[in-house]
């Protein structure tokens, strides 16, 4: 036979586009339009229908960046259409290539009941199933024009301060139409068997069978008459999807789904929009396709429904209700995870799974979390301690290097918790269940012969719009097709139900999920990270000492609605792409307007606390957050500081330049470039600074990676360095026996950088603050530190831990490991001695080690301090930065530990009666108190969160300065455990603890 597949190929794909595509919507009847440009921001429905609408006709542009347009639309049913099925097509102008990342818009009723969006996908309403004739149409469209930002170049269309004001659409169809449901038919019959047969080999019977049958079919369709002869053609297709696929057929499981980032190429604001407009089009689905499922993660977004739309949110309870919408992933949003700190990760699972059960009784069992950029190795016991056993990730598929050997395995944490998770082969969360993406989840799929089934999330998303008829066309057509992997509609609960039973026995991987790619969102928008650094600590004095004035103070009530509002604050800025710095310019304008506004509220919060707990009196009392004591105040507490009893701070001239600074403990030397080139450890007799080398030096690199520019630095950054030594001044600025304080200021390209270099009395931490006025362009600034040190691998603090890296590049995976994250420090020792850097607000490091001439090693450990990408954001980073560090010689783990929490949790002084004693004490500083708040229920029970930071077994006695009637251990959501009780408390409140390493514990002290 002649080889004539390439002719029938050819001849499908026009006839499809050019004649049967078209006549799905048949004799078109322009509908009138008229049009209101809302002035700023989205004004509420009503207002938008009472709007006066002028005229407005097919063709006109309309809709500056970020805008709102509201179309009214109004038309008569003809009376010859009776008994048709009637939709009108309201193309806004969208462009087919791009759902989710351009116009969309919300039809609303006359009473502002939303009707369904409007997207690249999904621009039809439906009017009747079956019309009477002369039905009356009138319909408000909320239109959002929103820029098109995804082609990766600087834009300052990104905020609305600086964006156009020129319209950016084109209306292109307001019309009513019949809709022919045989020719949709059709064309969903033609689409999936061409992607079917696209897939299979050339040597297969089945591709032959199906060309010939959709020759067939096309011979069988009047191009004059598409509707009259789309039964005709289906007919022919009948027998090749009626043919089973094979026993051995790969099973997915499709998942409904609408990936929706909470902020990136659009506002906070966009998005509440976009969750509606989403949702309503979710629920209309389900009100004709009973089979549907479709999840949704992130109750920050259902939270705004309930708030925004509230008409919706009860139609979405019903179908919660029904078992086809379902809330996945407990998360308040869907967060970064390497960043975060570790209480806040417990409470976004906190958080989201309480709203999902306050508001539905649903107890969510599965992560999900597909767009994250990289795992921490802590998270599945913090699953576990949520109450969840499953996880979902599709992101590490985009890992540069490395192809990840798994796709359902076992994940272990840095405690021992393992956690069952999917890593789906189809390689996307929105998946249009094509038959490329299914022939590639079932060939990619990793664990054959031993597992048989994936998961599919399908629907549009990133920027929202979820599943269309389409696509549950082809899951339908898709069920039992020969030549296709098996596809089942289902909730992911019962995949992973099924999973888990066929493979129970799945390999494990051990530590992290590291992305290999996105290295850059551990530095990009600096001050969006700090702004999240400090309001965790800031939330922790508040908390702490909120609770204690609970406790202590009569009258003094716990400010539960407040605190629980700024977690939400700050957990819905953790998204992964609000904290990884990933978003466009407007989302963090606005991020440091709300730190900003967190910080003043839980700075007013912790004073009044801290008031209350003081008592009027003029002494001058420090309180201490931090969970270790310091100069005599106990964790906790407050008092009195003891009398130092260090030798005190001395400087002197070194020679050759620069200034020799000491306090007993510690030698610093700070050369005339401003440099320390020495920092001796004066206890173990050892030197921390490399021979030859100088620490603290500011680098920068040229930044400019090959393709996401805020999210990724590339390897080849590091081939061109320039080393920042070119001094403005250096002076002693403080020079008293409490401390001596060295200025080092210099200026490069068209930024400066002013250091203060300080040594304390009694402190084996040399303390830097770094002030950046930053106005570079596509460039990167690191503070290096080459230390005299043999480390095979670093330490770097996690969530209620540390993980530790490989210092070498044996294989390929540390190679790629070559930028990583670290939260309050990172340590590099040998045996017997190391050396911690600590930060009050960095995340991004990078360690390297070199064998020098003289047989040693220098082990160095750089911070990454700023960038200035362009995209999204063309102003990323620019201005002024404080940046506080430390050099700690001579730390061990423990040392690290606690000096990252000094930096970090700053001491309060306030004026009082008497000192304020702690309200729990510990008696072992390995074990490490997280948070100290009253429990959710408002009780009046204390909840206190601890953990093991050492990596090692610890046994603690935990007291409690109050009466307590019973402690138990809890899970995140703070209910009871299973399994042995926690010891009960003795007469003086002390509960005994026993912790295995990194181990989390919970306990809820009951008082009477």
């Amino acid at each position: 036979m002649h080889d004539d597949r390439s002719i029938t190929e050819h001849r499908l794909r026009r006839v499809l586009k050019e004649r049967i595509k078209p006549a799905v919507h048949s004799r078109p009847v322009p509908l009138t339009i008229g049009r209101w440009e809302a002035p700023g921001e989205p004004v509420p429905v009503a207002e938008g229908l009472a709007a006066p609408y002028g005229p407005c006709a097919i063709g006109e542009t309309w809709g500056p960046a970020w805008g709102t347009t509201w179309f009214k639309v109004t038309g008569t049913v003809p009376a010859d259409w009776a008994g048709r099925t009637v939709e009108a097509v309201l193309d806004l102008g969208f462009d087919r290539m791009m759902p989710g990342f351009q116009c969309e818009g919300l039809v609303h009723r006359a009473d502002g009941s939303e009707v369904k969006a409007l997207n690249p996908y999904n621009d039809w309403v439906r009017v009747a199933d079956s019309a009477a004739g002369g039905e009356q149409v009138e319909w408000y469209v909320e239109a959002a024009s929103n820029p098109v930002l995804v082609d990766h170049s600087a834009t300052y269309e990104g905020d609305r301060q600086t964006s156009g004001d020129q319209p950016l659409y084109r209306l292109a169809r307001m019309e009513l139409a019949v809709f022919e449901t045989e020719v949709w038919e059709l064309v969903q019959d033609l689409e999936v068997l061409y992607d079917l047969m696209t897939q299979l080999g050339e040597a297969e019977a089945r591709r032959y069978e199906i060309l010939r049958a959709i020759d067939a079919a096309l011979d069988a369709v009047d191009l004059g008459d598409v509707p009259g002869t789309a039964a005709a053609a289906r007919s022919r297709l009948t027998a090749v999807l009626a043919a089973p696929a094979h026993a051995s057929a790969h099973r997915i499981s499709a998942v409904g789904h609408a990936h929706i980032d909470s902020a990136w190429l659009w506002p906070l604001r966009e998005t509440v929009r976009k969750v509606s407009r989403t949702t309503s089009n979710m629920v209309s689905l389900m009100d004709t396709h009973p089979e549907f499922v479709f999840a949704m993660s992130q109750a920050q977004q259902l939270d705004w429904i309930k708030t925004h739309r509230p008409e919706l949110f009860e139609r979405i309870k019903k179908k919660i209700a029904d078992g086809q919408f379902v809330p996945v992933g407990g998360m308040w949003v869907e967060s970064d995870t390497n960043m975060v700190g570790g209480e806040a990760m417990a409470r976004q699972f906190l958080y989201g799974k309480k709203f999902f059960l306050d508001e539905f009784g649903i107890e969510t069992h599965n992560v999900w979390l597909p767009d994250s950029f990289g795992y921490t190795a802590a998270m599945p016991q913090i699953v576990k301690l949520s109450g969840s056993k499953w996880f979902l990730t599709q992101k590490i598929c985009w890992s540069q290097v490395n192809e990840f050997p798994h796709h359902t395995f076992w994940w272990e944490g840095i405690d021992g918790t393992r956690v069952f998770t999917h890593f789906p082969p189809v390689d996307t969360y929105n998946s249009d269940l094509g038959g490329a993406q299914l022939a590639h989840a079932a060939g990619n799929y990793r664990e054959k012969g031993r597992g048989s089934r994936s998961l599919v999330p399908f629907g549009w998303g990133d920027g929202g719009g979820g599943p269309t008829r389409e696509h549950l066309a082809r899951a339908r057509r898709q069920r039992d097709l020969e030549g296709s992997p098996r596809v089942e509609i289902e909730r992911p609960d019962a995949f992973f139900e099924k999973a888990h039973a066929e493979y129970a026995d799945a390999p494990v991987w051990t530590g992290e999920l590291y992305l290999e790619l996105h290295r850059g969102t551990y530095t990009s928008q600096a001050k969006t990270k700090q702004g999240n650094r400090h309001s965790e600590s800031l939330l922790r004095e508040a908390e702490l000492w909120a609770a204690t004035a609970a406790v202590r103070v009569p009258g003094y009530g716990y400010p539960y609605e407040d605190l629980e509002r700024i977690w939400k604050t700050v957990l819905l800025h953790q998204f992964h792409d609000i904290l990884p710095g990933s978003s466009i310019a407007w989302v963090h304008r606005e991020a440091r307007a709300t730190y900003a506004r967190v910080r003043e509220e839980l700075r007013g919060i912790t004073l009044a606390a801290q008031l209350a707990l003081a008592g009027e009196g003029a002494a001058e009392l420090v309180f201490n957050c931090a969970p270790h004591a310091r100069r005599g105040i106990p964790a906790g507490g407050a008092g009195l500081p003891e009398a130092a009893g260090h030798q005190p701070v001395t400087v002197e001239e070194r020679h050759g330049g620069g200034h020799v600074v000491a306090n007993g403990r510690l030698l610093v030397e700070i050369d005339g470039r401003g440099l320390i080139v020495s920092a001796y450890d004066l206890e173990a007799r050892r030197e921390a600074v490399a021979p030859g080398r100088a620490a603290n030096l500011l680098q920068i690199h040229p930044d400019f990676p090959n393709m996401w520019d805020a999210w990724d630095i590339d390897a080849f950054y590091r081939n061109s360095v320039s080393d920042l030594v070119e001094l403005d001044a250096l002076e002693v600025v403080e020079a008293g026996p409490d401390a001596v304080t060295v200025r080092v200021s210099r200026s490069f390209g068209r930024s400066a950088a002013v250091q203060s270099i300080t040594l304390r009395a009694g402190a084996k931490t040399v303390d830097m603050v770094t002030e950046v006025d930053w106005h570079e362009t596509e460039k990167f600034l690191k503070a290096a530190f080459p230390l005299d040190v043999k480390a095979e691998r670093s330490a770097s603090e996690t969530q209620f831990g540390h993980v530790y890296r490989a210092t070498h590049t044996n294989t390929s995976w540390e190679a790629a490991k070559f930028e990583i994250c670290a939260h309050r420090w990172i340590h590099v020792e040998e045996p017997g001695w190391g050396t911690a850097i600590l930060n009050d607000s960095t995340y991004g490091h990078d360690v390297t080690r070199d064998v020098r001439p003289d047989g040693g090693q220098t082990t160095t450990v750089r911070l990454s301090l700023l960038r200035a990408p362009r995209y999204p954001d063309p102003e990323t980073d620019q201005g002024a930065h404080i940046l506080r560090f430390s050099l700690a010689p001579g730390a061990e783990i423990a040392d690290a530990v606690r000096e990252g929490h000094a930096l970090n949790l700053p001491e309060r002084v306030v004026h009082g009666a008497a000192p304020v004693a702690p309200l729990l004490a510990l008696d072992n500083d390995a074990v490490v108190v997280e948070a100290v708040k009253l429990a959710e229920d408002r009780s009046g029970d204390v909840v206190v969160r601890l953990y093991e930071s050492r990596g090692g077994r610890a046994t603690a006695s935990l007291k409690a300065d109050f009466r307590i009637a019973e402690a138990t251990e809890t899970d995140l959501l703070e209910r009871p455990l299973p399994g042995p009780a926690v010891a009960a408390p003795t007469a003086d409140g002390t509960v005994a603890l026993t912790l295995r390493p990194f181990q989390i514990l919970t306990i809820r002290l009951h008082r009477p």
